[in-house]
């Protein structure tokens, strides 16, 4: 249930993130890339946050932590990358 909150979460920050680089393009043509880059960092960020708290305070290992991690980043990370090479 949380891996699927947290996915849920990160596409929707994805979401705004793509929201805020398309309304600034207008005046910076690089803002829906920086808007993607600044997304791909704080998700990164958030992820890892989420798997040591996996590992320090629920008591899982880092080997049992890892595929969700990676489940957690990857998965909003992969789409944002996809849209940007279609140009969306």
């Amino acid at each position: 249930m949380r891996t699927g909150l947290f996915l849920v979460a990160g596409l929707l920050l994805l979401a705004a993130s793509l929201l805020l680089g398309r309304l600034f393009s207008s005046n910076v043509p690089s803002a829906p890339l920086i808007a993607a880059v600044v997304f791909a960092g704080s998700w990164l960020v958030i992820a890892a946050a989420n798997m040591w708290l996996g590992v320090a305070k629920a008591g899982y290992s880092a080997v049992e932590e890892l595929p969700i991690f990676a489940l957690i980043f990857l998965v909003p990370v992969a789409i944002t990358v996809v849209l940007r090479w279609r140009g969306l």
